[in-house]
């Protein structure tokens, strides 16, 4: 059976649809599964063990220059791409007028179908264009985890229960997983500042883990997230700043590392998929929808307007014991 995906960003919820399509490649037998997705993100779905192609397109850039001739010629180029197979099933995952018309574009075959979002879930957008372009949409429960959403919906269309297993099939493909023991990565970047922890804390939380013995790595991802780590760095001993890193990179650095304390963001997400021991930091009460389902080796802390340094303390002991 041939299956599209389509999730095209942003990077949290395309590690949220991970577990989706390890559940179709276990499930479904004889399940080809492509999928489509933002190119910045593709390394990572390219990492999953469930995933036989990955159609990558540019539809931020796209956006942004949208007459230009590059623009035109990379579109050619994308949807030759897209259409080259025909899916028996086709699944759109986000929910959005961007994924309903990649659903569109895909090819199907004489019996195939488009599986969408039929409602909104609490706290995930949704566009109703999604709703019309397919043959079938799925409604869900309304208070559904980020991980569930996708699960869920792939679990109806495709007709099997819903597996106890929860797995991500990540490939880090690193020599030695854990060569990193003794070091924390520190993921204090992510897209909103309203999510951001406070730079105090992290330097108290940082002095705390290398007095027992951990050495603190600082991730970044832009120019101001450099910033930032280079000042954390300065008031840290033995901390070390990761040089800039592809996305593909980071998550083979990730998987080698004891443990990550991080804000809600795509890196922390990462971590998660990984399976390291982990602490998302929460300023909203969000963390039942994104936040670590493992609440033994991984789990999140809110507290408004910030978790305070020793919650997060407390819950790095659990979680690394």
């Amino acid at each position: 059976m041939k299956i599209l995906i389509v999730k095209l960003s942003s990077l949290g919820d395309v590690v949220h649809t991970l577990p989706a399509a390890m559940d179709i490649h276990t499930q479904v037998a004889h399940a080809h599964i492509d999928w489509v997705v933002e190119r910045s993100f593709a390394p990572l779905v390219q990492r999953c063990e469930a995933v036989q192609r990955v159609i990558a397109c540019d539809l931020r850039q796209w956006r942004k220059h949208p007459l230009a001739h590059s623009t035109h010629a990379a579109w050619r180029s994308f949807k030759q791409d897209l259409q080259q197979q025909h899916y028996d099933v086709v699944l759109d995952l986000q929910g959005l007028t961007k994924s309903a018309w990649m659903s569109w574009l895909a090819n199907t075959s004489a019996q195939g179908q488009r599986f969408a979002l039929g409602n909104q879930t609490d706290g995930s957008g949704y566009e109703a264009p999604t709703r019309w372009v397919a043959d079938q949409a799925i409604v869900l429960p309304a208070h559904t985890p980020a991980v569930f959403r996708s699960r869920l919906m792939c679990a109806k269309a495709l007709g099997y229960a819903l597996p106890d297993v929860l797995r991500y099939g990540l490939n880090t493909q690193t020599p030695v997983k854990g060569q990193n023991s003794n070091c924390v990565a520190l993921v204090h970047g992510t897209s909103r500042a309203d999510k951001e922890w406070p730079q105090s804390h992290w330097i108290a939380l940082g002095q705390r883990l290398h007095a027992q013995g951990f050495q603190v790595a600082l991730p970044h991802g832009n120019a101001a997230e450099l910033e930032r780590s280079q000042r954390l760095a300065q008031a840290l001993p033995n901390a070390v700043v990761w040089p800039s890193l592809s996305l593909d990179a980071l998550t083979c650095e990730l998987a080698t590392c004891a443990g990550v304390i991080g804000v809600d963001s795509g890196l922390s997400h990462i971590a998660v998929a990984l399976d390291v021991p982990h602490v998302q930091i929460y300023n909203f009460d969000t963390a039942w929808r994104t936040g670590p389902l493992d609440a033994t080796r991984q789990c999140s802390v809110f507290d408004s307007p910030t978790p305070s340094v020793e919650a997060v303390w407390q819950a790095w002991c659990k979680v690394s014991a």
